[in-house]
This record gives structure tokens, sequence and C-alpha cells, in this order.
């Protein structure tokens, strides 16, 4: 198959990409840092017939399209998009700046709508394909601290499952891929911040091969419109969702469970 992954560079998409290449399947890596990707492809031994690089702001719909094309040029056909680039800065709501709400829906939200797009103007003329988005449970319940990524995600879910049904009878199909906290870049980021305590208020943190094994066996063989990872927390995250009022309840125990696994976290 033919597969492009961004945020190629770290965290879930790193690992993603190493298993794509491990199983045999051509691979489009992108990133905002081309050379940092170009360095990780040079220090994996990668071979080049197989993996193609290329710089993708995904804020940009021009980036998108030049990416598309490189792909298509290249093999002639996409089978999978796997949109995994993200961002992620805590705040409460009174401290963050209009910059900040920028960005967090530019690169979350919009950014994977321009490149479900894309995508699915491409994989409809070929006759099919797969587009999987990675959100978040954040993206299934209302996490405070972490308001701006939270929203971010609940438009991730929510577009994605919309056109999850726009598009399966035209043979395309739309995962979307919601996961507790992983042990990422992103997750080392939010432990020096009060704001993120929630973020640490579960069991245990997600391994990035955890979720790329799913992602691999799950939802490329099946391609269900949603997962939840863990499903335990999922189920929780939903009833969080429904009942707004008794998450609102349980949010300031959960935060001082946060903030003990927190403090654990960063001396470790």
């Amino acid at each position: 198959m033919n597969i492009l992954i961004t945020g190629a560079s770290g965290g879930l998409g790193k690992n993603l990409a190493e298993k794509a290449y491990a199983l045999g399947h051509n691979i489009l890596l992108t990133n905002l840092n081309e050379k940092a990707l170009k360095d990780y492809v040079t220090k994996q031994k990668f071979d080049k017939n197989r993996v193609l690089t290329a710089k993708l702001d995904v804020t940009s719909p021009s980036e998108w399209k030049k990416v598309m094309d490189l792909a298509y040029k290249k093999w002639g056909k996409l089978d999978i998009l796997m949109n995994v680039a993200g961002y992620l800065l805590p705040g409460y709501i009174e401290n963050v700046s209009p910059k900040d709400i920028d960005r967090h829906i530019d690169i979350n939200a919009k950014g994977l709508m321009y490149g479900t797009r894309e995508a699915s103007i491409r994989m409809i003329a070929q006759g099919g394909g797969h587009i999987i988005n990675i959100a978040s449970l954040a993206g299934v319940a209302p996490i405070p601290g972490i308001s701006l990524y939270s929203t971010s995600k609940f438009a991730v879910r929510g577009f994605s499952l919309a056109v999850a049904q726009e598009l399966r009878p035209k043979k395309v199909f739309v995962s979307v891929v919601c996961p507790d906290a992983i042990q990422t870049p992103m997750l080392d980021l939010q432990k020096d911040y009060e704001e993120a305590s929630m973020t640490f208020s579960g069991n245990r943190y997600l391994r990035t091969e955890e979720v790329t094994d799913i992602i691999f066996n799950k939802v490329i063989p099946n391609k269900p419109m949603e997962v939840l990872i863990p499903g335990s927390r999922g189920f929780l995250a939903k009833v969080g969702s429904f009942l707004p009022g008794l998450n609102a309840l349980l949010s300031p125990s959960l935060m001082n469970k946060g903030k003990k696994k927190q403090t654990v976290y960063k001396k470790n």
C-alpha cells in the first residue's frame, strides 16, 4: 500500500512510519521541519525507493496539493492518509492569546480538514481509499486546562464522523482514532503545566506502539468509523460528554489525582 503520514518526525507519526515501512508499504512522510525529517530517514537507513519526504505546513491548502501531487506522481495512487500532525499548549482561557486559539484550530482542525478534502477528491476518482484522523479522548469529553486542544479535537472527531458518512458510499472510508495520553514529546511538554494535570489522571500512559498496533491490526483492516483507546477510558469519556454536569463534579478529584501523577512523571 501507499501511505501518507503527517507529523512523521516524532511521537506517534514516527512509530507509524516505522511500522508501515517494516510491513513493506511505500510511505510519504511529511513534517513542517523538512531537515529533521530527512535526518530521521537517513538515520533509519530507509530504502529511498520506498520512502519519500516532503515539507508540509498542514495549514496551507497549496502545500497539501503539492504533497498529494508528489504522491500521485510517484505512485499513481494513495491508499491511506494518516492525519497525525497536532499541536497542544496548555492554558486557562483568560491567559491564552488569540494566536494560541488560531494555532490550535489551524493545525489540529483546519489542517486536517484540508488534507481530508484533498485526499478524498483523489480517492473518489481512483475508486476508494482510507483516511485515518488522529483525535483524542480530549475530543470526546471536555478537558479543562487544555480547552483549546480539547475544542480542536472535538472538531476533528465531529468532522471525521460526518465526512465518514458522506464518503462511505463512494468507497472512501474515514476512521477517527481517539487515544488517551500517549508517551510522546507532547506529553512531556505538559508535565510542567499545572493546567494540564487532567492529562495525567489515567491509570497509565499509552505507548506509541500500542496505538500503532491498533491502527494497523484493527483500524486498517476493519475501517471502523471510530476507535477509542483504551476502551474503558473511552466509555468514561463518552459518559462525561453525555452528562457534562457530572463531568464537572468529577473534574476536581481527577485534577487532584492528575497533579500527583504529574509530579511523579516529572521526576522520572
